[in-house]
């Protein structure tokens, strides 16, 4: 009985230590580092907001090269989620996309079931400052229960998380720096050249060379008589009014083009008194220019200086599609001109 009544004591004791260390322990945790990656926020985003592109700069894997990773949802969108198990170092869990804030925020839910079942939150802060970010890696939670706020007297947890974070934001580093080294260059005289895949397109229209003084006319001359010809042919349109442009002559200020409209249709599309023109599907250069016809001599310039910037080479069509129309719109400077490039 008396050893009895001292293991009580103990007990007893140890519990009164462990309360009053819980009163003087920390509600709440938080560890966070940040790192400037010279790199746009686009570029870091795309390392940050999946699973598996964060999986490729995570300070764990050091830990257990071999632990068992597995993935469920679409990564990259809220609900994804990603498990893994390893050794006594990693221990098993998940961490679930709770959060996407294109270029500005990750959020991350984790749950860790082994060494100790836990709750927590991560998140990366993405800060864009023109050709660099900042990038803030934090995680952070409550401490529930006695036991957890006790431990937080013992365990540093700014000190054990905060070196591993420091070497994930490393890699992150040097990841996106590469990448942003190696990425396409899309920024050229104040235009965002972007390549984006058009589908085939059949084109019905005239052909001609045409002086530069003479396009306005040409243009209006064909619209008018084409709109009548499709009317009547029942032929549908695709898309809007167009002008394709296959030789531009410089010293001769003219152009070999056609005014065109996009049908619904085949290489059979036939409309009596005018020429079709199939454009196959490709990869395409493309700038949404805004304003009058006369002004986009820059944007073409600037889709010349992408082609040879990125190592880029004209297939066969220049297309410029006019989106708005100037009769209902007489601001020449809220025209909206899609150009393309069809790129080799």
């Amino acid at each position: 009985m008396k050893a009895l009544k001292t293991i009580l004591i103990i007990l007893v004791a140890i519990l009164a230590i462990v309360f009053v260390m819980s009163l003087m322990g920390d509600d709440t945790y938080r560890v966070e580092r940040s790192v400037t990656v010279k790199a746009p926020v686009e570029v870091v985003y795309a390392h940050t907001s999946t699973l598996a592109a964060m999986d490729k700069w995570s300070p764990w894997n050091d830990h257990d090269p071999n632990m068992k990773k597995s993935m469920s949802g679409t990564d990259g969108t809220v609900g994804a989620t990603a498990s893994w198990e390893g050794n006594s170092d990693v221990g098993s869990g998940s961490q679930e996309i709770v959060a996407l804030e294109p270029n500005k925020k990750v959020g991350v839910a984790l749950h860790f079931k082994e060494p100790m079942e836990s709750e927590s939150n991560a998140e990366v802060l993405l800060e864009g400052m023109g050709d660099s970010t900042k990038v803030t890696w934090a995680m952070f939670g409550n401490n529930d229960g006695m036991i957890a706020k006790a431990m937080s007297m013992f365990f540093n947890m700014d000190k054990m998380v905060g070196p591993e974070f420091d070497k994930g934001l490393g890699r992150l580093k040097e990841q996106a720096e590469a990448a942003a080294v190696s990425a396409p260059k899309n920024e050229f005289r104040g235009y965002k050249v972007d390549m984006v895949d058009r589908p085939e397109m059949v084109y019905v229209g005239k052909r001609a060379v045409v002086k530069w003084a003479d396009m306005e006319k040409f243009y209006g001359d064909t619209y008018q008589a084409l709109g009548k010809d499709l009317g009547a042919a029942k032929l549908e349109m695709s898309g809007m009014p167009s002008g394709i442009i296959f030789k531009w002559d410089e010293p001769n200020q003219q152009a070999d083009m056609m005014a065109a409209m996009p049908v619904k249709g085949d290489a059979t599309t036939s409309v009596k008194g005018w020429e079709t023109l199939v454009v196959p599907a490709g990869k395409a250069q493309f700038i949404p220019y805004m304003g009058g016809y006369h002004g986009s001599y820059n944007a073409h310039m600037a889709m010349d200086d992408a082609m040879k910037a990125n190592g880029r080479e004209l297939k066969d069509h220049v297309i410029e599609e006019y989106v708005t129309d100037p009769m209902s719109e007489p601001d020449s400077m809220k025209w909206l001109t899609n150009i393309y490039y069809m790129m080799k």
